[in-house]
């Protein structure tokens, strides 16, 4: 009979190392390293793991522990809450990717080979936070690369945040105005003729800029949207969805319009709607403003804009 074959040590697996990357806030760019194993306490108190000195952030806020590989947030009676992915929580798992706000910072669980210590990573966001001292006028701040706005007004709307969402673009700059978490109105490039819902729905579609949240304004608006948050950002996505199914024949909002000349096609063959959009592009030849000025929504108004292209009344200059 054969000896029984040695026992092998099967191979160490090595745990992924987390952090908590800042990505909006006081202490946006700050990094704090999660242990493999225990936990951080994070809030006002000096005496913390991860300090935040900002009045919406309670003395002892929330409680992040590592067991076993997985990763909880625990809030810890704060006065604000403690909120992820849009929803405000008492105890939740966290995966990579997840976004934690807390008070006016939007942390992110991310994978990471930073060997920082606790007192180097606390060090550093105190420097994180000295740097942008001197500029503090605006609550939040970030990049809407890396906070989808839909991921941010769901946030907002969730822990019942009041202020004007300032956006932009390399061209264009929008504002929604928020009233405890409700968008109220929404304007594009200051352009008041236009209505906010179409504004709106304009804004949360970009997906490149920054964003910064300021402080509440006191004014009354002469046509507030009145829909919830969520249902505004589900008609957002879905006009999106049906804009993109439009396929390449929908020409960006910048560019020019004209009639095609000579114009061959009959204008009897257009209806109503067909012969106003024609027109409005005749008159206004960039495709923002012929949208901006149709009484018709976006989705209407592009697919009559596709068809007299594609169809020859219209081309693109």
């Amino acid at each position: 009979m054969e000896p029984p074959a040695p026992m092998t040590t099967p191979p160490t697996i090595q745990a992924r190392a987390f952090a908590l990357r800042f990505i909006s806030g006081k202490y946006q760019g700050g990094e704090f390293p999660l242990p493999e194993s225990g936990e951080i306490v994070i809030g006002r108190s000096s005496e913390l793991d991860m300090v935040l000195v900002e009045d919406m952030v309670s003395r002892r806020h929330a409680k992040v522990t590592v067991t076993s590989g997985q990763i909880f947030i625990q809030d810890l009676g704060s006065t604000n809450g403690s909120f992820v992915n849009g929803e405000k929580v008492k105890r939740a798992r966290l995966n990579e990717g997840d976004r934690i706000l807390i008070g006016t910072s939007i942390i992110k669980v991310v994978a990471t080979e930073n060997g920082q210590s606790l007192n180097e990573a606390k060090a550093h966001l105190e420097d994180v936070a000295a740097g942008k001292r001197t500029s503090q006028v605006r609550t939040m701040t970030g990049d809407i690369g890396e906070v989808p706005l839909p991921d941010l007004l769901q946030l907002f709307a969730a822990s019942k945040k009041s202020g004007t969402l300032v956006v932009r673009t390399d061209h264009d700059t929008g504002r929604i105005f928020l009233d405890r978490g409700q968008v109220v109105y929404a304007v594009v490039n200051e352009n008041y003729d236009v209505s906010p819902l179409k504004s709106f729905y304009r804004v949360v579609t970009w997906d490149h800029g920054t964003f910064d949240m300021e402080p509440p304004e006191q004014r009354d608006f002469h046509e507030p949207l009145t829909m919830s948050t969520e249902a505004l950002l589900m008609e957002a996505m879905r006009q999106l969805d049906e804009v993109r199914r439009l396929g390449p024949d929908m020409p960006p909002l910048a560019a020019e319009l004209q009639l095609s000349s000579p114009l061959i096609p009959p204008l009897s063959e257009l209806s109503t709607d067909e012969l106003d959009v024609l027109q409005l592009a005749h008159n206004h030849l960039r495709v923002e403003a012929v949208l901006n000025q149709s009484r018709m929504d976006d989705i209407e108004a592009s697919q009559i804009l596709v068809k007299l292209i594609r169809t020859g009344y219209l081309k693109v200059d």
